[in-house]
């Protein structure tokens, strides 16, 4: 009877061990990434607040879906010299997701709100004032243009 519970227990450990290897083989299909550009103009004289509140409040939310593996890649990038008033941008962010339907889902960062931020009421009012201080903000979605 001693041996059968400990045949069971490794027969078990094997057949984790396997399913294990198997998950972390299945990797991403390129293919499949999908990219969005996030534009962000902010009013003058804000952008450094701006920045501040997006790197405490935004970019902990995609650094727990990269971890997760719905998101493969994060830029944050700020223009170097001015551009006119018109196509002016103070933040452009660059994030791969996994899929197009992991980009949509707005839902996936949810889980982690609460976890990050447990003082919702703060968390909120810094997002708040965060958004008051955007003039505008678009998104772009974007591929790869082969050359060859």
């Amino acid at each position: 009877m001693h041996h059968f519970k400990l045949l069971t227990v490794a027969l078990i450990a094997v057949i984790l061990l396997i399913s294990g290897n198997r998950a972390s083989a299945q990797k991403a299909n390129p293919a499949e990434y999908f990219k969005i550009e996030d534009y962000y103009k902010i009013k003058w004289g804000y952008s450094d607040e701006f920045i501040a509140l997006w790197k405490k409040n935004h970019y902990p939310l995609l650094k727990k879906l990269q971890e997760k593996g719905d998101v493969i890649s994060i830029e944050a990038e700020t223009p170097r010299l001015h551009s006119s008033e018109e196509s002016r941008w103070d933040l452009k962010v660059s994030v791969v997701f996994k899929t197009a339907a992991l980009a949509f889902d707005y839902s996936i960062v949810d889980p982690y709100k609460l976890q990050l931020f447990p003082d919702q009421e703060t968390y909120k009012k810094e997002e708040q004032r965060r958004w008051e201080i955007v003039l505008a903000h678009w998104d772009v979605t974007v591929e790869n243009l082969p050359l060859n």
